[in-house]
This record gives structure tokens, C-alpha cells and sequence, in this order.
């Protein structure tokens, strides 16, 4: 493995696989099964969709826009992904989804209102196939929701095996040669890592099997039935779910990927880019105040305290491994910083982001950034889910499994291993470098960038 190519990704044993199989090919149908059927999951099919059918274009999406460079001086190339690995076609994508109430894809995006009516009518006929599963759903994770398209008197352990016998009749019923498992459901309330659940599989099943509601949030339910039915489980929110010594065992035993959490949309992805700026030019940090209005689903949900909880300590997490106190302590020993998100209705999925960013510099004088993004929720998420999922699948197809660091670049908070100590990759720009890393050498070629 090229001493450039990220670390703690593989072991070995690993990098003989791949080098021995090379990457499998995409060959058969992609099913791509969403927990919850809201905005960013309808948003992201109709996309899809649509641009199969010749309607729009997966703007935002790498996986079908961007080029990487591989080889050096005259051999240098600027390619696709998909001139480079194998990557599964739009074409070959079958929708599943879960959620908590029962209206099919179209009707869940008219009620989004994300999408013009011009975009939705157009593919009315595939999106009224998609009619959401009954969702493994705990009232108390996510009070402010309250659908009936619900399993009923079920515990975690029926859950699980009710979620695996899902996996497996949509995968027969529409013939897909793998399943990927994404969550892009609403933020469940806060659960604090307990090692004597969720240290090893053992453990977990047991409180599984036991019903510890209070340690096993419904998404570890999903998460485990899509990694023993041999399915990528992707983490699009804060919750806990994968981020746990459990999970980790789990992967390595099923060989399976997984990736988390939380989908980097708005004001995280301008602070993981912006931040860099400050580091770089050596400027001091005094503060960082982020405030958010949103109106759908996930603002209601996270005006619930216990719900915001969750979100809170993934938005936290991204300045602290760039502004390094340790690092340079006469620039972010002592910054302060805080975040917050306000439920706005009248906004709907139009979120606005602000940010006050109070720096400093020579001799200490003092300097103001605002930032004021007006963004469209769903309308960055997607594309984000659609490279996750396909790069997912391509993981799985080259013989990784675990934790796949490589796709930090697209997540809030991403998932390392702390009981080691591990610093997690927040800089975008670094979390880019492994991206491409990882794609070049699944694609047989040197992975030729190092991240100082």
C-alpha cells in the first residue's frame, strides 16, 4: 500500500484481497433501501429519476461530475469515477424506503414542498411506486413525530428480524443483485455510548434480545439487519447507531462497509471549508457563533431539547480537530464556541445558516467574518446520499468493510476510532485528498496525494 494512501483504513489482509479480486464489477440492479421517506429521501429519488429519464442533471453529485487526476507528469489523467472503478449506472437504482407514514414518494414530496410541481408530475408514475415499509419506530426518539405507518408492539429483537425479512423481499421482489441501506430519517434523541452494551456484538444483541429500549435506538436496529443481510448501512444523521465498538465488530464479521454520520450539508460544509482558511494564515480564533432556521420535518424534530442534543455534538466537533489548541495555542487556546438551530416553519426546507466568526491577528487587533448561507436543505443532501450510496456499494465490490474514512467528505461527523485515541479528518480539504486516495487506488493506481 502507497505510503500516501490513508491511514488505519486497511489491514493487510485487506490490501491482499483487493489487489488478488481487483474491484468486482457493478453488474444487475443497485437497490438502494432509504429509512424515511421525507424530503431528503424523496428529493433524492426524484433526482435520480429525473435525470435517468432526461429531465434534469445530478448536479452536486461527485460520483457523476467530478474528475481525479491519476498518474504523474505525461501519464497524467483527469477522469470520472467511473473511468476509474467500476460504479453502478442512475439505470440500474431500485427505490425502497421506510417511514413512519404511510404516503407513497410522490405524495411525500408535494408535501415536502421542496420540488416545483414541473419536476414531480413528470415522473408521478415512478414515485407513486414507492410506497414506504413500516418503520421499526420508538415514539420516544423522536416525539414530535407521530405516524401510524408503524411496526406495532414489536421488541428491538422483532424489529431486527421484521427489517431483515424487508431487506430480503425487496431484494427478490425486484431482482437487485445488492442492497445499500441508508438512514435519512429524522435525528433521534441522544444516546451516550455504553460500553457494557455497546462494546462488542455479543453485548448488543443481548440488550437487542432484552429490550433495553434506553440502550438500542431503532436506527442500531436497521443498522444491524442491513449488515447481517450483507447490506452498507450509512449513517445520514448524528445518532449514535454506528458509531460504537459493537458495529465495528459487526462489520469487520459481515464484511461489510459502513459510514457515518450525518450528511454535511450547509453550514458544516462552509465551516470545514472556511475554518482551513483561519488555520492557514495563521489567524487567531476568538470565536465562532452558527445559528440555523429551518422549517420541515428536521427542524420540528429538532426542536424537541433531547433531539437537538444529538445534532449539537455532531456540529461541535468540526472546528475543535482543525483549530487545534494543542497545535497552536496563542491562536485557539481559548476560543468560544457555539451552535444553535431555531425552528423557523415559514423557511419549510429553505434553511439559512449564519455564522459570526470573530478573529484576530497582528498584535492581536481583532477582525469579524459573516457568513450568511441561504440554502436549500435537501437540495445539497441529495447528491450527498447518491454518492454515498454508490461509493458504499463500490467499498463493498472492492473488499473493504468497517469504518470507510474515505467518505468523511461528505459527513458532518465523521466516524473514528475513539476508543484508540483517533483524531477524525474535519478539514475538507484533507477529507478530499482521501477521497480521491481511495478511488485511485481501488482503481489500480498510486494514491499519490499525502495530507500533511
Amino acid at each position: 500500500m502507497s505510503k500516501f494512501a490513508e491511514n488505519k483504513e486497511f489491514n493487510s489482509k485487506q490490501i491482499v484481497t483487493m489487489l488478488q479480486n481487483k474491484v468486482k464489477p457493478a453488474t444487475g440492479k443497485l437497490g438502494i433501501m432509504v429509512v424515511g421517506n421525507g424530503a431528503v429521501a424523496t428529493t433524492f429519488m426524484a433526482g435520480v429519476i429525473s435525470a435517468r429519464k432526461g429531465l434534469s442533471k445530478p448536479i452536486g453529485a461527485m460520483t457523476q461530475y467530478d474528475k481525479i487526476r491519476v498518474g504523474r507528469g505525461k501519464e497524467a489523467k483527469h477522469l470520472h469515477y467511473s473511468e476509474i472503478v467500476p460504479m453502478a449506472k442512475l439505470d440500474d437504482i431500485v427505490f425502497g424506503t421506510w417511514d413512519v407514514y404511510p404516503q407513497n414518494a410522490f405524495e411525500s414530496a408535494v408535501n415536502a414542498d421542496v420540488l416545483r410541481a414541473k419536476d414531480l408530475l413528470p415522473i408521478k408514475e415512478e414515485l407513486e411506486k414507492i410506497k414506504p415499509l413500516k418503520a421499526a419506530f420508538d415514539h420516544d426518539y423522536a416525539k414530535r413525530l407521530d405516524g401510524k405507518n408503524v411496526m406495532k408492539n414489536k421488541t428491538r429483537w422483532e424489529m431486527v428480524e421484521a427489517l431483515k425479512k424487508d431487506i430480503r423481499k425487496f431484494k427478490k421482489a425486484n431482482n437487485c443483485e445488492r442492497v445499500v441501506v441508508a438512514w435519512a430519517a429524522s435525528t433521534e434523541i441522544y444516546v451516550p455510548v455504553n460500553m457494557e452494551v455497546h462494546d462488542t456484538v455479543e453485548h448488543l444483541e443481548a440488550a437487542m434480545k432484552a429490550n433495553d429500549t434506553k440502550n438500542i435506538a431503532p436506527s442500531m436496529c436497521y443498522a444491524y439487519a442491513a449488515l447481517t443481510e450483507g447490506c452498507p448501512f450509512i449513517m445520514g444523521a448524528p445518532n449514535t447507531t454506528v458509531d460504537i465498538p459493537a458495529m465495528w465488530e459487526l462489520a469487520d464479521q459481515t464484511k461489510m462497509p459502513i459510514a457515518g454520520k450525518d450528511f454535511k450539508t450547509g453550514q458544516t460544509l462552509v465551516k470545514s471549508g472556511f475554518a482551513p482558511i483561519i488555520s492557514t494564515r495563521c489567524l487567531g480564533l476568538s470565536g465562532w457563533f452558527s445559528t440555523n432556521i429551518l422549517g420541515n420535518r428536521d427542524g420540528l424534530v429538532l426542536d424537541e431539547p433531547d433531539n437537538f442534543r444529538t445534532k449539537e455534538v455532531s456540529k461541535l466537533s468540526t472546528l475543535e480537530s482543525i483549530l487545534v489548541a494543542d497545535n497552536q495555542p496563542d491562536l485557539y487556546g481559548d476560543y468560544y464556541h457555539k451552535v444553535r438551530i431555531n425552528y423557523y416553519p415559514p423557511r419549510n426546507d429553505n434553511k439559512e445558516g449564519w455564522d459570526n466568526i470573530d478573529i484576530f491577528g497582528w498584535m492581536g487587533y481583532p477582525m469579524q467574518i459573516k457568513i450568511n448561507f441561504l440554502c436549500r436543505d435537501s437540495i445539497l443532501a441529495a447528491p450527498l446520499l447518491l454518492d454515498l450510496c454508490l461509493l458504499s456499494d463500490l467499498a463493498v465490490r472492492a473488499g473493504r468493510y468497517g469504518i470507510q474514512r474515505f467518505l468523511s467528505f461528505f459527513l458532518k461527523s465523521p466516524m473514528h476510532d475513539y476508543t484508540k485515541n483517533e483524531t477524525p479528518v474535519n478539514h475538507l480539504f484533507q477529507q478530499y485528498t482521501m477521497l480521491k486516495n481511495a478511488i485511485r487506488e481501488m482503481g489500480g493506481y498510486e494514491a499519490d496525494e499525502e495530507i500533511d
